[in-house]
Formats: C-alpha cells, sequence, structure tokens
C-alpha cells in the first residue's frame, strides 16, 4: 500500500476536528501547488495554474465518529454521534478518544446478551444504551485521561485485502483526498484549478458551502465514495456498483434533493471517458449527498459534477475499495479538468 495513502486513511479528523488530516493535506498540497492556504472554516484550498477558466476540486477531510458527552461515576463515556452511523456497528469496536492528554484507548460496551431479559433481545440496539470502556473504574480516574467534548475515532487500520481490493478506516473519503493529491501533482492546463479538501461534509456539506462562495468556480468536480453493490444482500437494483469496474459517474444524487448533473456536463464526463478508455460506471443515488450538492448552488449556480470511487462497508470503522478504480477517477478528472479548460 503507498505510504501516503496509509497516512491520509489513517488519520484523525471526524468532523470539526479535522486539524491534523489538513496539515498532512496542506503538506502534500505545497510539493505541487502555486499557493495553500487553510481559511477560517478548516478547509485546506491549493492553487495550481493560469487562465480565464476557475475550476474547483473538491473530497471531504472528515471521517464519521463519536465525541464524549457524559463521564459516570463508574469511569465510563457516553457518547453522541457525528455524521450517519448504523447504530448495529457500534458493540464492541475499538476506538480512540482523541484527548488533549494523549490518546486514550476504548471499547464500546454494550449488556451482555447473557442478562437480557427476552424482552430486551427483541428490541434494537440504540447507541444511547451504548458506553465506551477506558478501563478506569471511577469518574476522576477517567477524567484523568479525558474530558466531555473529546472528540472519539474508529481505531486506525489500512491494509491490501486481496489483490487490488484494499482496506482502511475512514475510506470515504480519504481516498478522494489521497486523488486530489495526485491530480494536481500531474495537472498541466490552461486554467486556474482550485483543489479543496473539505470539512464538516459528514454534518450538512459545510466547508464546501463556506470555500465555493469564496472561490466562486466557473466549473466543479467532487471526488467522493459511494456504495458498492456487489456483496451479499444487495441487489443489482439497489446499486449495480461492482469493484474493480471502474470510477463511477453520478448521475443524480438522492433522488434529486441533492445534484442533479446538467446534460451537457454528464455528456462530457462520460464521452471523456469513452474517448480514453478509462473504466467507468454509472450511479442514480436514491439516498445520500456528495459537496456536489451544495457547491453547485453556490452564488448563481456552479455546472457540477461527481465522480466516486466504489466502496463496501461505508460509514463502518473499515472500508474496502479497488485502487483500480481509484486511479481511473484520477485519471477521468485530469481529463475532465482539461476538457473544461479548453
Amino acid at each position: 500500500m503507498d505510504i501516503l495513502l496509509k497516512k491520509i486513511i489513517e488519520a484523525p479528523g471526524i468532523s470539526g476536528y479535522e486539524s491534523q488530516i489538513a496539515k498532512i493535506m496542506h503538506d502534500e498540497f505545497k510539493k505541487s501547488c502555486d499557493a495553500v492556504e487553510i481559511d477560517n472554516f478548516g478547509n485546506v484550498i491549493a492553487k495550481k495554474g493560469k487562465g480565464k477558466t476557475k475550476i474547483m476540486l473538491a473530497a471531504h477531510m472528515d471521517e464519521i465518529g463519536l465525541m464524549v458527552k457524559h463521564i459516570t461515576k463508574e469511569g465510563f463515556l457516553y457518547f453522541i454521534k457525528l455524521g450517519g452511523i448504523d447504530d448495529r456497528i457500534l458493540p464492541a469496536q475499538r476506538v480512540i478518544v482523541k484527548s488533549k492528554k494523549g490518546d486514550c484507548f476504548g471499547i464500546i460496551g454494550t449488556k451482555p446478551p447473557h442478562l437480557q431479559k427476552e424482552e430486551e433481545r427483541k428490541k434494537p440496539l440504540k447507541y444511547e444504551d451504548m458506553f465506551i470502556d477506558i478501563g478506569c473504574r471511577s469518574k476522576e480516574e477517567a477524567q484523568a485521561k479525558v474530558e466531555i467534548g473529546d472528540a472519539v475515532i474508529f481505531e486506525p487500520n489500512s491494509g491490501v485485502l486481496n489483490g487490488k481490493l484494499y482496506y482502511g478506516k475512514a475510506i470515504d473519503d480519504r481516498i478522494g483526498c489521497f486523488a486530489l493529491v495526485k491530480i494536481m501533482e500531474k495537472l498541466k492546463c490552461n486554467a486556474e484549478v482550485y483543489a479543496v479538501a473539505t470539512t464538516q461534509e459528514e454534518v450538512g456539506l459545510k466547508g464546501a458551502r463556506t470555500s465555493a462562495f469564496k472561490i466562486d468556480p466557473d466549473f466543479a468536480l467532487a471526488i467522493d465514495t459511494n456504495a458498492a453493490g456487489d456483496t451479499p444482500q444487495v441487489s443489482e437494483r439497489e446499486s449495480s456498483l461492482k469493484l474493480g469496474e471502474g470510477v463511477s459517474i453520478t448521475i443524480i444524487e438522492a433522488s434529486g434533493r441533492g445534484l442533479i448533473v446538467n446534460e451537457k456536463l454528464k455528456n462530457l464526463l462520460i464521452d471523456t471517458a469513452r474517448k480514453n478508455k478509462i473504466k467507468y460506471q454509472i450511479d442514480v443515488i436514491e439516498g445520500g449527498m456528495t459537496d456536489g450538492a451544495i457547491i453547485h448552488m453556490n452564488r448563481e449556480g456552479v455546472p457540477t459534477g461527481v465522480l466516486s470511487i466504489p466502496t463496501r462497508y461505508i460509514h463502518s470503522p473499515t472500508g474496502v475499495f479497488s485502487i483500480d478504480d481509484l486511479n481511473s477517477a484520477v485519471e477521468l478528472m485530469l481529463k475532465v479538468v482539461e476538457a473544461l479548460a479548453k
């Protein structure tokens, strides 16, 4: 696995607490871009090239996670969720509380099934009934390690699952961030291109809103992940996307509540992929949005497209993707930017 890819995937950065991943992105952009800044909202904005056309590329830095809400007298931590997390995946997950006093390891606990009454077993697990065990015996001992308001991430992990299939924490959307770095390294065109590693996408597409207003681009492309359908219990009608079959070109998000890619840009994305023999798939999304959903409504409107990397187990402690699809996303975005510059 590429060392930088591993570093980006494993870096901490839940929504609103992206400073560590922001520093990585800032330092990487600085190697290939003409100018880089971290704005008031925490977005990392890199600029490269000159020309009459302004093009914005966006990938979000933030990951789903938790935050400490309450410390019990016995030293256990109650928490809230940041971002869309299915409560059923939480029990027994290993986490790290990112305390200013140092990283504090913990395990998400629930009432053991052996001790549950029959009526309790019938009820779905809710995060409100879970807690984080950090191995303390009292509130005072826990308070010496963590504080209310501390960010909590899933334990970092990454690696090669098999061949071209990779896995890791925060795949959504750190692989998009990695793609942005590679795109800016290779980019050569007569346009003013802005690469933005955005903040707080998982809690309302917030960084994309502020950065798009600042840049005021002529065109925009977001790069993100979307749900692959090549696993048991997912029908092709729900998702026909498969790992290793190419980058996904999004046509519509959230049944139209999000971005609806305009026809000219949709055709440009598809025609560019075909012309350059880049493997691609088409996705029509019933639920979920990307930064593109807010960028395209900036000021008087911005023609915006979305490229996504099909991913298994999105919004969980570990996602799985194909490195070939990531490379296809980089290649297609470069070609589309060149076309938009003309």
